[in-house]
């Protein structure tokens, strides 16, 4: 990782806790390459890591991330044109696509931290998360729409998955900005905290998943996944499939043997 990218996005891994946190707070948090590259790298060193058992997104300044660094944008466009290459958008396929894949095919649950405005890229990427803590002074935009753009970063797969099909199209055709209560309401946003609180919320929530059973967690993810695609029988199968997994684990049978001698269980995260 170069100095340039690990400004751009700082890594902290603490207690079982891998803190990643976007950090051009003068540029909203837009995404320039740099940023894009040290964040797909932060999240695939975060799934892989057996250290770490959940994941905390987050952004410093007045925004969560406000998507595609336009600036840096236009300056692409132009080249590719130039050079007769049409593909000013080659960084979905390998910035993007990588990093929304990274966050919700990690075997751990991430928690997104949205202290401001989320929007376009920044908006898929907190969709993607599994729980979302929102400032209540924060706010979410599809702006794809804005800017002559189809949706990306998973936004038309998660959207009408959390919302709806008639409401996804709304925000999608018609970008505005959505209040956190408004995304509450919704059902983009799990919690809605005041701002001043959202650091310290945002990272609680984290770190009790952090502390929890890891395999069930892991198994969670995918069958909800899986099931979102499949049919009811094929979903009864993956849920056997996975509950034989859990039930394997030593977290398992610290939580029966805690249970039954009327304990706190201590989770090993395996």
């Amino acid at each position: 990782m170069t100095d340039e990218q690990a400004n751009t996005v700082l890594y902290d891994v603490s207690e079982g806790l891998a803190t990643i946190t976007l950090n051009r707070p003068d540029a909203m948090n837009a995404l320039n390459t740099a940023a894009k590259v040290a964040l797909r790298d932060a999240l695939l060193e975060a799934s892989a890591d057996p250290a770490v058992r959940a994941v905390l997104l987050t952004a410093t300044g007045r925004a969560f991330c406000v998507g595609q660094d336009l600036k840096e944008h236009v300056a692409t466009l132009m080249a590719t044109r130039e050079a007769g290459d049409g593909n000013a958008l080659s960084t979905v396929r390998e910035h993007y696509n990588p990093i929304v894949r990274a966050i919700t095919e990690m075997p751990k649950p991430v928690v997104a931290g949205v202290n401001g405005v989320a929007a376009g890229a920044g908006f898929g990427f907190a969709l993607a998360a599994d729980y979302r803590v929102v400032a209540e002074t924060a706010s979410f935009n599809t702006s794809f729409a804005g800017v002559a753009l189809t949706a990306d970063s998973g936004v038309s797969w998660t959207l009408p998955r959390l919302i709806g099909q008639s409401r996804a199209a709304d925000l999608l055709f018609f970008p505005r900005s959505v209040s956190a209560q408004d995304a509450l309401e919704l059902g983009i946003a799990n919690r809605v905290v005041p701002a001043d609180e959202l650091a310290g919320q945002a990272a609680a929530v984290a770190r009790t998943l952090a502390a929890g059973p890891t395999v069930a967690y892991a198994a969670l993810k995918e069958s909800m996944a899986y099931g979102a695609g499949h049919t009811l029988a094929e979903t009864l199968e993956k849920e056997d499939e996975l509950q034989t997994r859990a039930g394997a684990s030593q977290d398992h049978t610290i939580a029966v043997e805690a249970f039954l001698a009327k304990e706190k269980p201590v989770y090993l995260g395996k």
